[in-house]
């Protein structure tokens, strides 16, 4: 079966009604993870960023205290893991501040890491590749959050 376009889906959509909408919003949220998370984020978690902003802060704090550190190996894996999870969070969201403020905290998590990601390439890598990243969306937003995030940027 081929799926249709998104404008298709949208013409259908406004024919239905709220009770055949939400029928179709529970059964689209029982066949993948990522759709019940959005839906999450977009009933309970959207009219509060700063409150989303945090638990995804907190989550990350968590994924990076359970990382194993016997070998760069395992570190790398689970950096990966947590850069991914922090990009599907962004996604999320829509939104440019979010995603600048969760990478810079990303990247002062990885910056204060034990042991230093200094001594391994990749790692030193992955971080450059979001600094140059956090640069991009900077230049996006507000010149007054520009100047705040930029600070920040220095301090990296």
């Amino acid at each position: 079966m081929k799926a249709v376009s998104v404008v298709t889906i949208r013409k259908e959509l406004k024919h239905k009604s709220n009770q055949e909408l939400a029928e179709l919003c529970l059964r689209l949220s029982r066949f993948k993870k990522e759709n019940k998370e959005l839906l999450t984020y977009l009933l309970f978690e959207a009219d509060n960023e700063n409150g989303y902003i945090e638990t995804v802060k907190q989550e990350i704090d968590e994924q990076f205290d359970a990382i194993n550190t016997d070998s760069y190996f395992y570190i790398k894996k689970s950096v990966r893991k947590i850069l991914r999870n922090i990009k599907k969070y962004c996604r999320y969201s829509l939104n440019k501040e979010t995603e600048v403020q969760l990478l810079l905290y990303f990247c002062n998590k990885l910056n204060d890491f034990t042991p230093s990601i200094e001594r391994n390439v990749t790692l030193m890598n992955i971080y450059d590749r979001q600094i140059a990243t956090i640069k991009k969306r900077v230049a996006t937003l507000h010149e007054d959050l520009q100047y705040d995030y930029n600070l920040e940027l220095e301090d990296l």
